[in-house]
């Protein structure tokens, strides 16, 4: 039953890459396709917009950089904070419903994609005694010649950087995340966003940005249900 679960997220992503195809960035595809061998990031393995060797340096903890952008400036981050940049960075680096979120002038970024606030809660969470020196992580880097980011002022806790995990979600990435209003009609960098991104990606959603209370109700039944599969599934495995 859960297979039948991973299944549909398969034929979703396939039909929303076909529509939108991949950001333009510098690591991106041209067009999503499989990666079955993956290091990090098999969130996205059926269907990625980046390449299986891009993963190879997200694959180890402590990560030290992605490219040319250092993620220890103000230390190396904790273990649960990593967890959440690595979701962050795989989101954007190799999910194919990214560019459904195209930032309008900027084909390499994205915006306003909706994010649970529980998602940014934990992330903050996670996050909040590693120290960080920069608010914008997309503008506030000095970079140097050779293309490495360097912090411009003094470290302090990312609890003093951000008010709370809407503060976070809604800066750290300067316009790319927003908190939405629905509890499920987001994403949470998991399995259980194949709920939402049926509905996220629907005609309806792209006509209007408001969220209907049919579209709502109707993925908080599926995501019960998803989560009746899991927990079903887990006691056949015991």
């Amino acid at each position: 039953m859960l297979r039948f679960a991973v299944t549909l997220f398969a034929v979703i992503t396939s039909s929303t890459c076909q529509k939108y195809g991949c950001l333009e960035g510098d690591t991106h595809k041209l067009k999503p396709s499989p990666e079955p061998n993956m290091h990090e990031c098999t969130l996205y393995s059926k269907s990625s917009c980046c390449y299986a060797d891009f993963t190879e340096q997200l694959a180890h903890s402590p990560v030290i950089k992605v490219n040319n952008s250092y993620w220890n400036r103000c230390g190396q981050l904790s273990k649960s904070c990593e967890v959440f940049t690595k979701k962050i960075e795989c989101f954007y680096r190799c999910s194919p419903h990214a560019a459904h979120w195209i930032h309008p002038n900027y084909a390499a970024g994205i915006q306003s994609v909706p994010l649970c606030q529980s998602f940014c809660d934990d992330w903050y969470e996670a996050c909040k005694d590693d120290s960080i020196c920069v608010h914008n992580w997309l503008t506030d880097w000095e970079w140097d010649e050779s293309g490495e980011n360097h912090c411009k002022n003094k470290c302090i806790p990312y609890s003093e950087m951000y008010a709370n995990g809407t503060d976070m979600c809604q800066t750290m990435w300067g316009e790319s995340f927003k908190v939405s209003e629905s509890s499920c009609l987001c994403l949470q960098m998991n399995m259980k966003d194949m709920m939402a991104i049926k509905y996220l990606l629907s005609e309806s959603s792209e006509e209007s940005s408001s969220i209907s209370s049919s579209e709502e109700h109707a993925c908080q039944k599926r995501l019960l249900k998803f989560e009746k599969l899991k927990g079903d599934e887990g006691e056949q495995t015991r």
